[in-house]
C-alpha cells in the first residue's frame, strides 16, 4: 500500500515511524515531512493544506491512503475535498469531516456537543464583542481561577487560566479585540475544574472503536508546572491513577456518548478522537476534544502500540474496525522534549544540532519535531525541536534512558524540562 502521511512535526515522525514497521506498506512519503522522517519514507514539499498540490500528488504516485497528522487540513475540510472529487474520492482520508473537526476547530461547538449528549464537562457560557458586557457579569458569577478559551484553532495557545476577577476581565476584552486574531473573535468561558488531566484517544470507523493507551503531557515551560504555556514539554505512558474503574468511567460516560453522537449527528468521522480529561475525584470530566492525535502524547502512546498501525487503518477506512486486534506494551514509555532557546516566544532556528549519532537507538527514539537539512546538516527548525522516547519498566527506569540520550545531544540554546512525571512518583 502507497500512503501520503501529512504534517511535519513531533507526532508525524512517530507516526511515520510506525506506519514504517508495516508490513502491508511499499511506500510512504512525507509532506512535508523533516530531518527525521526522511529516512523512514520520502519527503515531498507539498504544504498540509495545498489540497490541489495533493490531489495532483496522490494521481501521480497511485496513494491508496492519505492519514493526516495536524488539525489544520481537518478544519479546513480535506475529507470533504476528497468526497467531493471523483477522480480522488476512493482514497480514503483518516480523518473527519469539516464539520467532525468542529469539535477541535470551535469551542462552543465541542460544548454544545457534549451538552447535548450529555458528556461529564465544565458549565460554560460563549461570548463575542457584542454582549462584552454579560461576559464580565458571567465572570462575576465564577469563582476563581477563571478560564477563558478562544472559540477558535490558537496553536495551543489561546487558553488563559487567570486568579484576578478584574484580570480575567481585562483579557476577555483583550481577547475578544482580536489578543488571539480571528480565534479569540469568540469566547468561550468555563468553570475551573480541580485534579489532575490527562489525554485518552480513541480510533473509530465512525460506528466502532478502539480506546488507545492513555497518556499525560505537560504543557508549561518551566518546572513544576509554571510559567507560560507550550504545545508540551514531555509525556507519560501509561497514567498510574487511570486505572480499570476510572478507564472504565471514561469508555461509559464519555467514549461511548462521544461516538453515538457522532453517528446521531451524522458526521463521516473515521480517524482519531484526542480526548482531554481531567480526574476530578476520581470522575472523568471532558476539558476538550481535538480531531487528531496529540503531540507530544503521540511520541510516547505509538510506541506502545504492539499491532500493525497501517492494518488497523485500514480497517478504519473499510468500516471494519470492530475486526481489529489492538495489542499494547505494558511497559512504561517516556518523552521529553528538547526547544528552542525563548521558546514559547520569540525563538532563533538555524541552529546545527550535534550528538544525534551519539543516542543509543536500542534505548531511545529521537523523533523529530521541529528540524529540517541545511546541505548535509540538520538543523533547529521550530520551537519544539526534538522528541527524547524510550520505554522502561518503571516511570523511572524509562526517563532516566530519555535524559541519558539527552546528554548526548546539544544545540544553542537547548533546554528542556527534568522534572518530567514529577506529579507522578
Amino acid at each position: 500500500m502507497k500512503v501520503l502521511l501529512l504534517g511535519s512535526g513531533g507526532r508525524e515522525h512517530a507516526f511515520a515511524w510506525k506506519l514504517s514497521q508495516s508490513s502491508l506498506l511499499d511506500k510512504l512519503y512525507i509532506a512535508p515531512g523533516n530531518a527525521g522522517t526522511e529516512s523512514l519514507g520520502e519527503n515531498i514539499p507539498l504544504k498540509e493544506t495545498d489540497f490541489n498540490g495533493i490531489k495532483s500528488f496522490v494521481l501521480e504516485q497511485n496513494v491508496e491512503m492519505v492519514v493526516v497528522g495536524p488539525e489544520a487540513p481537518l478544519v479546513e475540510g480535506i475529507v470533504d475535498f476528497f468526497l467531493a472529487d471523483k477522480s480522488i474520492s476512493h482514497i480514503p482520508v483518516i480523518g473527519p469531516d469539516k464539520i467532525g473537526a468542529q469539535l477541535e476547530g470551535s469551542k462552543e461547538f465541542s460544548k454544545k456537543f457534549m451538552e447535548k449528549y450529555r458528556v461529564p464537562t465544565a458549565k460554560y457560557a460563549s461570548f463575542t464583542k457584542e454582549n462584552l458586557a454579560e461576559g464580565h457579569q458571567f465572570l462575576e458569577t465564577l469563582k476563581a481561577p477563571y478560564v477563558l478559551k478562544a472559540d477558535g484553532l490558537a496553536a495551543g495557545k489561546g487558553v488563559l487560566i487567570l486568579d484576578d476577577l478584574d484580570e480575567a476581565k481585562t483579557e476577555l476584552t483583550s481577547m475578544l479585540e482580536g489578543k488571539f486574531g480571528e480565534a479569540s473573535s469568540k469566547v468561550v468561558i468555563e468553570e475551573f475544574l480541580k485534579g489532575i488531566e490527562l489525554s485518552v484517544f480513541v480510533v473509530t470507523d465512525g460506528t466502532s472503536f478502539r480506546i488507545l493507551p492513555e497518556a499525560k503531557d505537560y504543557k508549561r515551560i518551566g518546572e513544576g508546572d509554571t510559567g507560560l504555556n507550550t504545545g508540551g514539554m514531555g509525556a507519560i505512558s501509561p497514567v498510574p491513577f487511570a486505572d480499570m474503574v476510572f478507564m472504565d468511567k471514561v469508555k461509559n460516560h464519555v467514549v461511548i456518548p462521544t461516538i453515538n453522537g457522532l453517528k446521531e449527528e451524522g458526521i463521516n468521522y473515521k480517524g482519531f478522537v484526542f480526548i482531554g480529561l481531567m480526574n476530578v475525584k476520581g470522575d472523568p470530566y471532558v476539558i476538550e476534544y481535538n480531531c487528531r492525535m496529540g503531540d507530544p502524547e503521540t511520541e510516547v502512546v505509538l510506541p506502545r502500540i504492539k499491532s500493525d498501525l497501517l492494518a488497523i487503518l485500514d480497517h478504519v477506512a473499510n468500516e471494519t474496525l470492530s475486526e481489529s486486534d489492538l495489542e499494547v506494551d505494558e511497559r512504561v514509555a517516556t518523552t521529553v522534549i528538547a526547544v528552542s532557546g525563548g521558546y514559547p516566544e520569540s525563538y532563533a532556528k538555524g541552529k546545527a544540532i550535534a550528538g544525534l549519532d551519539k543516542v543509543d537507538a536500542n534505548k531511545t527514539i529521537v523523533f523529530h519535531a521541529g528540524t529540517t537539512k541545511k546541505e548535509q546538516e540538520i538543523v533547529t527548525n521550530g520551537g519544539r525541536v526534538l522528541a527524547f522516547t524510550s520505554l522502561g519498566k518503571t516511570t523511572q527506569n524509562a526517563l532516566q534512558s530519555s535524559y541519558d540520550a539527552l546528554d548526548q545531544v546539544c544545540y544553542e540554546g537547548i533546554y528542556f524540562r527534568k522534572d518530567i512525571g514529577f506529579d507522578l512518583q
